[in-house]
């Protein structure tokens, strides 16, 4: 018998929204928004059409992110109130809530 080490790849090509959101270390309400608002494309699957996410649009959308991420950043620079940089290392600079 011949072996195919293709037949069964190391990771599966589609994800629950619970494997998508430890992926993301958020929750699976917060992925199914995700979902529903088109952020991140997923399938319905089956009769109680349980969502699928496959792992290249999560990686797609995580490098979406970042990139996203990068922009804010550029456009929204770290700085005091009057205009100086900060050290963001510094945690007492950070805004509540960060």
């Amino acid at each position: 018998m011949e072996c195919d080490d293709e037949a069964m790849p190391d990771s599966p090509r589609f994800l629950t929204l619970a494997d998508a959101a430890e992926v993301l270390n958020t929750s699976v309400a917060q992925v199914y928004a995700l979902v529903r608002r088109g952020d991140l494309p997923a399938i319905k699957i089956g009769g109680r059409g349980q969502w699928r996410v496959e792992a290249e649009q999560l990686e797609s959308y995580i490098a979406r992110m970042y990139a996203e991420t990068r922009d804010f950043v550029d456009t929204h620079p770290f700085v005091d109130p009057e205009g100086r940089p900060v050290d963001p290392v510094d945690p007492g600079d950070l805004p509540p809530g960060d």
